[in-house]
């Protein structure tokens, strides 16, 4: 459990993607090359029509990348690849052939918020509201502002950026764009959202994936893109400001 979990299980045209960590659902880089490569192969199974994705628990949903091995990095290759754990999971959500259904139960936080930014459609709770804290720890949400600018605009992705110690909540995320239905709890979500991707699932799967390419027109730079704004956050994760302010947070 120290890499976390991940499991992935097809049931009438439906593959379903659940991820978990003991430390709020932070994904390490072995649990992130474990979700692309889940992608991918997902993108090409004949037996699957749309892909639901979730995490485990009913708190958290994704505290984004794992805290433990962002304090270790010591190279400038170390940090590049690192960050391009995200960049690839969001590169291989933005490729999926299928169209992707956010569930998300609780908080966001980094790259969390570009997780459920790279859904094509994502349900949420009252309790998942969102942050980004990358400027607390002297860095930036570079690799997942692409997903957060085409969901949610610039001007959100500057709110959340810029005011890096607040939460924005659940219906604020609502009306930027990130989640398309706000639900009081898990149960009422969960029902909506296996009524939703049922549906979804019986639709013809060429229309589908049709879709999913007019959702996605307009981000086909995204593999450079999103490699280069890696080897950004990978050389300021070595600054000094960034090795002092990892530490307060790790004391």
């Amino acid at each position: 459990m120290s890499n976390g979990s991940l499991y992935t299980y097809i049931q009438n045209k439906i593959a379903t993607i659940e991820f978990g960590h003991p430390a709020s659902n932070s994904f390490p880089s072995e649990l992130l090359n474990r979700l692309t490569t889940s992608l991918n192969e997902l993108s090409t199974n004949n037996e699957v029509n749309v892909i639901l994705l979730k995490s485990e628990g009913k708190s958290t949903f994704c505290a984004g990348a794992s805290f433990d091995e962002l304090v270790a990095i010591s190279t400038v290759e170390e940090g590049e690849k690192f960050f391009l754990g995200f960049a690839n999971v969001i590169n291989a959500m933005r490729k999926c052939q299928k169209l992707i259904i956010g569930r998300v139960q609780g908080k966001a936080v980094g790259g969390g918020v570009g997780l459920a930014a790279a859904c094509d459609y994502c349900f949420a709770t009252e309790q998942a509201s969102i942050k980004l804290s990358e400027f607390t720890i002297g860095i930036g949400p570079f690799v997942i502002a692409p997903a957060v600018t085409r969901k949610m605009g610039l001007a959100a992705l500057s709110e959340l950026t810029l005011d890096a110690v607040n939460w924005q909540n659940a219906y604020w995320a609502k009306e930027k764009g990130l989640y398309a239905k706000v639900f009081v709890s898990i149960n009422e979500m969960d029902k909506e959202v296996d009524n939703f991707v049922f549906k979804l699932s019986q639709y013809n799967p060429e229309a589908l994936n049709e879709m999913k390419k007019v959702l996605w027109k307009g981000t086909e730079n995204w593999d450079l893109l999103l490699e280069e704004r890696a080897r950004i956050s990978g050389k300021l994760v070595l600054s000094e400001t960034t090795k002092s302010a990892l530490q307060k947070f790790k004391k």
